[in-house]
């Protein structure tokens, strides 16, 4: 399928602009990462506790926020969930580090159940102290333990249909809707009416990760962008030759070092799923890279006397077609996963959705341009021949 009948754009003519756009980009990104706002490492790196939370009523962020503050946990990270001011995603900052991992982790396990006790109102802390279960909160054994005196045979049962019923709407908002909504039998609602209440709020999530794990993630996070790197060096050096390999890897690392600028400059998360679409970047941008340079190889045989400037531009305007209809049906797809994917998908959407972009760009605008420099610098022209 051919988009461009016979393209003929002189892209080379615009490698100057492309390098100082590029090289401003990633100025303002280095800055930016180290010296300014800095890289907005989630839980997967940084350790703390994320706890995933629903609300039976809207609770506005601000009155969130005044409840963790008289805590003293005004440290913590809000994030709403939608618009329904119902669900909010909270997460400790790192509390403090302990010789051992185990510390760590109790540490954050404490200040979890400190949040869960800070959100919680009034007259549900007073039930708790009449000896009274949180439906909203307990799990499935505990469910069971309040039936079982009456119901010895059914109580698990109940207990699972409870419980399911539970996680499909995240939180009970009243006992009537499980008479409507669940064949729950109406005496177990009945005693479940008098020995629980329904809280104000359901834990849908808990995370916890100690520092040291944190820690441990970010080495190797970053050996494992670095050995990726290094692996296609490798494979491109022996498959084609070092210039090509040295333009690659830098077009890659240009490719990271933006997204990582971008995420610092919006203030996203970096996760492990983060990570993993750099990695997928990398592998996506190389793709590009090498079908223009495996065209660039053929066509140094081809047109020998032809300056390779031209043969540069004569091997990207041969693979354009290619190029816009991948790129473009793999931008679709990011892209409906960034807008329907969910929050859970987001952040690995918006990822890719940067990558696709900047991969298709630095393919043109970077990997052919530093290839010509190359061989401008080292007269390696015939060299670039294999």
């Amino acid at each position: 399928m051919q988009i461009f009948k016979k393209p003929d754009f002189k892209f080379m003519k615009f490698k100057f602009v492309a390098f100082t756009v590029s090289g401003i980009l990633i100025i303002i990104s280095i800055i930016n990462i180290t010296m300014g706002k800095g890289l907005n490492l989630g839980i997967d790196f940084a350790g703390g506790t994320l706890i995933r939370l629903m609300f039976r009523e809207q609770v506005p962020i601000s009155e969130v926020r005044e409840s963790l503050s008289a805590a003293g946990l005004e440290k913590s990270r809000i994030q709403e969930m939608g618009r329904t001011k119902r669900e909010y995603i909270i997460r400790t900052m790192q509390a403090t580090e302990g010789e051992e991992e185990e510390e760590e982790l109790e540490a954050h396990e404490i200040m979890g159940r400190r949040i869960i006790e800070a959100l919680r109102r009034p007259e549900g802390t007073a039930a708790i102290e009449q000896g009274k279960k949180d439906l909203n909160g307990i799990d499935e054994d505990e469910i069971t333990l309040v039936l079982e005196s009456s119901f010895p045979e059914e109580a698990r049962t109940i207990a699972r249909k409870l419980l399911a019923f539970r996680i499909d709407k995240g939180i009970i908002q009243d006992y009537e809707q499980l008479e409507r909504e669940t064949d729950i039998p109406a005496e177990a609602i009945t005693l479940l009416k008098d020995k629980t209440f329904l809280g104000s709020l359901a834990v849908l999530s808990k995370e916890t990760v100690g520092p040291q794990v944190g820690h441990d993630l970010r080495r190797r996070s970053t050996q494992a962008v670095i050995w990726a790197l290094i692996g296609m060096l490798i494979y491109i050096g022996i498959r084609f030759k070092l210039a090509y390999g040295a333009s690659a890897i830098l077009t890659l690392a240009h490719d990271v070092i933006i997204t990582l600028g971008i995420f610092s400059l919006s203030g996203r998360e970096i996760n492990l799923p983060v990570i993993a679409a750099v990695l997928t970047i990398v592998g996506y941008s190389l793709n590009d890279t090498i079908v223009i340079f495996d065209r660039v190889r053929d066509n140094l045989r081809s047109l020998r006397k032809h300056e390779i400037q031209d043969i540069l531009d004569v091997s990207i305007n041969q693979t354009l077609s290619r190029t816009v209809i991948t790129s473009g049906t793999t931008l679709l797809t990011v892209l409906a996963l960034f807008l329907f994917g969910g929050e859970v998908i987001n952040d690995f959407a918006f990822t890719m959705m940067i990558g696709v972009v900047l991969g298709t760009y630095s393919s043109i605008y970077q990997s052919c341009p530093l290839l010509y420099y190359w061989n401008k610098v080292f007269k390696t022209k015939k060299g670039l021949r294999k």
